[in-house]
């Protein structure tokens, strides 16, 4: 499982969309991106931690994450496309460590991290269970690896509307907001078809994880995992 081959498609178009990456993000999630990082951060990131946002993005999960702890927490941002990177860091008051590379390749050390973010990011993975076990790697004992994400639902029914909305939906909703990028979000349905359903998501997370906490929202379109080592 994983995107494969059509991983170097989606990099290329999310480097592509960095201009109206955040705007289109909000609206595509029905303006509840917030909050669900807020539901899936909060409780498992606490001062003094070391973290890593794996797919980093904007640095969106960072950001919650410092405001929630008051700033008192120590981040490193990770992210497969440089200009993204060099993007965010103008985002924060002060210019957090960076890295460049994929999930597959973590470079860092066993049980560096009290906790990984993988904030819209870790769909993107080019093989997922290489990926967990990567992110599991490099977490500390009792670390707690969280993702906030679209999910599958597992309903038959209920996963053909998020997939309608998706195919259908989602790229008037991000023309309207980015413009001809925003139409390239459409590839964000190739990645869902890739991506396991949250039954099967989970299964994966408790191959290497002792504890998977998975909490859903929008008919089980968005999810908030907590997989704990």
């Amino acid at each position: 499982m994983g995107l494969g081959s059509y991983w170097g498609e989606v990099m290329e178009v999310l480097r592509e969309i960095i201009p109206v990456y955040d705007k289109v993000n909000s609206i595509i999630s029905l303006g509840k991106d917030v909050e669900h990082r807020n539901r899936g951060i909060t409780g498992r990131v606490l001062p003094g931690n070391k973290i890593l946002d794996a797919g980093s993005g904007f640095g969106n999960m960072s950001k919650t994450a410092l405001k929630l702890t008051d700033g008192k927490i120590s981040i490193t941002l990770y992210d497969p496309l440089v200009p993204m990177l060099k993007n965010t860091g103008s985002h924060f008051d002060k210019s957090p460590d960076m890295a460049n590379g994929v999930f597959e390749h973590i470079p860092f050390r066993d049980e560096e991290f009290d906790a990984v973010l993988c904030g819209y990011s870790l769909r993107d993975a080019i093989n997922l269970r290489i990926a967990i076990s990567e992110i599991h790697r490099v977490l500390k004992k009792e670390g707690r690896f969280v993702i906030v994400d679209l999910g599958k639902p597992d309903e038959a029914f209920i996963r053909a509307g998020v997939s309608f909305y998706l195919r259908c939906v989602l790229p008037i909703l991000a023309f309207i907001a980015g413009g001809r990028l925003g139409l390239k979000f459409g590839t964000l349905y190739g990645t869902f078809k890739r991506w396991p359903a949250n039954k099967k998501l989970e299964g994966l997370l408790l191959e290497k994880f002792s504890r998977v906490e998975f909490e859903k929202d929008l008919m089980g379109g968005a999810i908030m995992v907590a997989a704990y080592k």
